[in-house]
């Protein structure tokens, strides 16, 4: 279709455009619109690190034209149906995209997203025939409301680090920037192409001993989300990325719902979804498999809502790692509701570094099954990748945790209830409830972990948690409340 585009010539091209624009950016669309390739192509400028495609510029409201009469030969909407925004339909190849897999179809895409984002109710159109290779790019807002990125058929990047052009950003993919009310879904695959990152040898490796060998190392992220607000992001496939499958930050008000995140139990850092610097977020109804994380809520997130997720292989749910290298950290009302972890390192886990300050506060697990975890309730304080850190006075204060109705079964190189928390910052105020863990295998392992670790046991538990402490440690009673303000 991107060739036909070439062959209109310039002024049947132009009268195209004018056709489109009239239908879909000024209110009268017909059912099904055919956008060929726009001339000229306007819009982003390169960048270190890739190109941002921003949004072209949009008159006020009392500077926008009438409604224009559709030309000729074009049928607009049945006046018999309600007035509703129609959405109209930009297909990536009417841009030049191929689709064939090997072709560069970063351009098209690009011309897409600058056509779409100045007309309400547009939807981007990946086909479902396709398989549609691009380089890092943001797409950047703002743009009009109620824009949609619909991936039916496979988007993928380079094919690893060899395959990356050498000025795009080796830490991101594809980055949604300033955007409101942009949904992006789909019954598509976004591939990552990332096993040849994982095997690169800075990435984390066994080493002798059971120890863990490893050095920095940059690999993108496949999908972030950054300041952005009124997310929907639903229904797709997302499989092999380099590092993190998705990352919001600097978001809000964020629903993630039916998603499929999957890649290799060994591939390293490749966590599903975290979430960082945002607030009022909704995962739910989603599977998630991978190397690392299936959730991970980093530092400034509040409000999140996390039902019907099934994780494993993995490390669990995880709030943090939190204060590192001595710095403020705050997270708080954190729900897991109705959750199944299976075959993984950790289940519900929080960790933080010593020296760090701030609070997690107000997190809730509930209803969550285990199946063959190991370490299935862990507060880690002392969180540290190579074990030489340094003993430290100040630490992020873990308080108000409560964990409910927790049941099923943990591998037995670990004990299933491990709470290690400051000597000077201890945890407070953990609540425990119908939680019953028995071994999947082997014997049962009775002796759950407590150090400075202040709480009650309002049932009774398998194992028991005897060393549970009651009240409030003297260290805090002249400053009993460190939570963030």
């Amino acid at each position: 279709m991107g060739g036909g585009a070439s062959r209109l010539g310039l002024p049947r091209l132009m009268a195209v455009a004018f056709v489109l624009l009239a239908l879909c950016g000024f209110g009268v669309h017909g059912r099904n619109h055919i956008h060929k390739k726009p001339h000229g192509g306007g819009g982003g400028g390169r960048h270190r690190g890739g190109t941002v495609v921003s949004s072209p510029a949009v008159p006020p409201a009392d500077e926008q034209t009438q409604p224009a009469t559709p030309p000729p030969g074009i049928v607009p909407s049945d006046p018999a149906v309600p007035a509703q925004p129609e959405q109209c339909v930009f297909d990536v190849r009417a841009f030049g995209a191929v689709g064939d897999g090997t072709t560069d179809d970063t351009e098209a895409f690009r011309a897409a997203w600058r056509a779409a984002c100045a007309v309400e109710s547009a939807v981007i159109s990946v086909p479902s025939d396709g398989t549609f290779t691009i380089t890092t790019t943001t797409f950047a807002g703002p743009c009009k409301p109620g824009l949609v990125f619909q991936v039916d058929g496979v988007l993928m990047p380079p094919d690893g680090p060899d395959c990356w052009p050498p000025s795009d950003n080796r830490r991101q993919w594809l980055v949604f920037s300033n955007l409101d009310g942009l949904t992006v879904r789909g019954a598509g695959t976004i591939e990552g192409n990332g096993e040849d990152w994982w095997n690169l040898p800075c990435k984390p490796h066994r080493g002798p001993n059971g120890s863990t060998l490893r050095g920095p190392c940059d690999s993108p992220t496949l999908v972030r989300f950054f300041m952005s607000r009124n997310l929907v992001v639903e229904g797709l496939r997302v499989e092999n990325s380099p590092e993190f499958h998705f990352r919001f930050d600097g978001c809000s008000d964020v629903r993630v719902d039916g998603l499929s995140i999957r890649s290799p139990a060994n591939s390293p850092n490749t966590d599903g979804i975290h979430v960082e610097n945002t607030e009022r977020v909704a995962i739910y109804n989603s599977m998630i498999s991978n190397g690392d994380d299936c959730i991970s809520i980093g530092t400034g997130s509040y409000d999140v809502d996390i039902q019907n997720v099934t994780c494993g292989p993995g490390h669990g749910i995880s709030i943090g790692s939190l204060g590192v290298h001595n710095s403020q950290a705050c997270v708080a009302n954190v729900t897991v509701r109705n959750a199944v972890i299976r075959n993984s390192d950790n289940g519900l886990r929080i960790k933080t570094w010593q020296g760090g300050m701030g609070s997690v506060s107000g997190i809730s697990f509930d209803t969550v099954t285990m199946d063959n975890v190991r370490n299935c309730i862990i507060i880690d304080q002392f969180y540290c990748l190579d074990k030489r850190c340094m003993n430290q006075s100040t630490a992020v204060h873990v308080t108000d945790v409560s964990y409910a109705n927790v049941r099923g079964s943990y591998d037995v190189r670990s004990a299933p209830i491990h709470f290690a928390c400051s000597d000077t910052v201890p945890c407070t105020n953990i609540t425990m409830s119908e939680v019953e863990l028995l071994p999947f295998s082997g014997e049962l392992v009775d002796d759950p972990f407590c150090w400075s670790a202040y709480g009650l046991q309002q049932t009774p538990t398998i194992p028991p948690i005897y060393c549970l402490q009651d009240g409030l440690p003297d260290s805090l009673l002249d400053n009993p409340d460190l939570r963030c303000r």
